[in-house]
């Protein structure tokens, strides 16, 4: 599965929330169908964890933070402990970063509000030092200390390594949609490669990093923190997070934002599968968005959806067969699988559409590449130095731990082949392959399927975007109806996520709900 995280304003090609590009190729993730349908096919519930603290846990919630400076104004810095194995605290911890901006005032002190971007893999602190710490409504920083915490595994938080660089590149520019027997053999033996170097090189922690020991560092820092309560924002992957901490804690439960929200009820197959009719969905409207200017290479104000999508295809197809060269210092080209990338990089944001057109007519009549290149960068967090940041790698670490694989062997991927590309004659076919991911990772699944219902909780906003790529809207309205006590706020638009993103109407009703603890009315829409 891949997911991917909230776009900000602040990031024009990440900057909406869910960068959920699982350890694929390319970004399996989740799509546009109708989840609500699906949602009930499994019966599994998560089971809350017992009110009192196990004695073995102690320690790690009667923890003091010292706090130091971040070398980044207005922010501070903490190391936090939490067991490695909840099953066996004794066992040795792992260390989690933390950072924090106080409450600036005037006004009573709410709490603390933690933050989480998706993923899974992305920065916590750095959306929080980057956007939220800054970027969030000034009455919401007034009233909470504004504070993240990298998951297990993720950037400063011990952080999952699987390949260098320059394995990196050779992994990203692998061939994703395979015309033959020798290329399937290559996209296996990059799959088996990428997971071989992550248990490799993080043995231990692998086996470590699921989304529940995540949700349960969480409460070791809401205690740690002073809060009774858990106040949270999570986007993207960071919805099915808070998800998951409320349904072990419900009674915890205090302001919860869950923003593009994910069904935690869906298997990878169906996940992956209707991610990639999400991003045919979007991929829809920007095609409908790029004929309506003159620079648009894909074609004019006659041409439909539906051919400006052939074209493309057509375009991915040629650069199969001769990469075009992009002026990359490591000598770098844009094939098909690098430029399939950057393309959907921009469908997270409607405001990268002008740059991707650009990207396009430099590729497509220009024999440029650079711009698909850094679209497809920015999408892998590569630097220009050629170094990764671990996202990838933390990425498919956790969801190859929270869900069984999608598929188990090349041929049931080809099998599948046709509801994909029915679901994405654009994307299908890559987004099918990129679901094998799974099939050879080092180390066993130990999540499954299952619904969150957590009851007793405090009112919880679950907020879904109409025609997001990556997170469906049915999603959140599945969410939203496992969840006991959960109200569903629709963003009628396009791009992945909505708070913060131009939508007075969606930022107000968050904004009074963080505030005063009041969701919106039953059935609220915003455009």
């Amino acid at each position: 599965m891949y997911l991917r995280r909230t776009s900000r304003p602040t990031r024009p090609l990440r900057a909406s929330g869910l960068l959920l590009a699982a350890a694929a190729l390319l970004i399996s993730a989740c799509s546009s169908g109708s989840s609500t349908a699906t949602a009930a096919k499994t019966d599994a519930v998560l089971t809350a964890l017992p009110r009192a603290t196990p004695a073995g846990l102690s320690p790690y919630y009667a923890q003091k933070l010292d706090w130091r400076s971040c070398g980044v104004p207005g922010f501070e810095c903490a190391t936090m402990k939490a067991p490695l194995d909840y099953a066996e605290p004794g066992g040795g911890d792992v260390r989690l970063a933390v950072s924090r901006k106080k409450a600036t005032g005037p006004g009573r002190r709410i709490g603390s509000l933690l933050v989480n971007p998706g993923g899974p893999g992305g920065s916590a602190i750095g959306y929080l030092q980057s956007y939220a710490g800054i970027g969030y409504p000034a009455d919401v920083r007034a009233r909470y200390d504004m504070v993240a915490v990298d998951p297990r595994g993720v950037a400063r938080s011990e952080p999952v390594e699987c390949l260098t660089g320059p394995e990196m590149d050779t992994y990203t520019q692998t061939d994703s949609t395979p015309d033959d027997g020798r290329e399937r053999d290559q996209l296996v033996a990059a799959y088996k490669k990428f997971a071989e170097g992550c248990g490799e090189r993080s043995p231990e922690l692998l086996r470590h990093v699921s989304t529940v020991e995540a949700a349960r560092d969480m409460d070791i820092l809401r205690a740690v923190l002073g809060d009774r309560k858990l106040n949270y924002v999570g986007a993207s992957y960071g919805t099915f997070l808070g998800a998951t901490y409320a349904g072990l804690y419900p009674e915890r439960v205090g302001r919860l934002v869950l923003d593009g929200a994910l069904d935690p009820s869906l298997t990878a197959r169906k996940l992956n599968e209707e991610q990639t009719a999400g991003f045919e969905t979007a991929f829809q409207s920007f095609a409908k968005d790029c004929v309506r200017h003159s620079d648009c290479p894909l074609g004019d104000a006659g041409t439909g959806p539906d051919e400006v999508g052939r074209n493309l295809k057509a375009f991915f197809q040629q650069l199969d067969k001769t990469p075009t060269p992009a002026g990359d210092a490591d000598g770098r080209k844009v094939g098909e699988a690098l430029a399939t990338t950057g393309v959907i990089a921009a469908m997270y944001d409607e405001s990268a559409w002008p740059q991707l057109r650009d990207a396009l007519t430099s590729a497509m009549k220009g024999k440029d590449g650079a711009g698909l290149l850094a679209l497809s960068d920015s999408y892998y967090e590569r630097d220009a130095d050629g170094k990764y940041a671990n996202l990838m790698f933390a990425n498919a670490a956790v969801n190859c731990l929270d869900l069984p694989s999608a598929f188990s062997t090349p041929d049931q991927v080809e099998e599948a082949l046709p509801s994909f590309e029915k679901a994405s004659p654009v994307f299908g076919e890559g987004l099918a392959w990129a679901s094998l991911n799974c099939a050879y990772w080092p180390v066993k699944n130990t999540g499954e399927p299952h619904r969150i219902e957590a009851k007793g909780a405090a009112p919880i906003l679950v907020v879904g975007t109409t025609r997001d790529p990556a997170t469906p809207y049915p999603w959140a309205q599945s969410l939203a109806s496992q969840l006991s006590s959960a109200t569903l706020l629709t963003y009628v638009g396009d791009g992945h996520t909505a708070y913060g993103r131009g939508s007075a109407c969606i930022d107000s009703a968050i904004d009074r709900y963080l505030l005063q603890g009041t969701p919106p009315e039953k059935g609220k829409r915003c455009s």
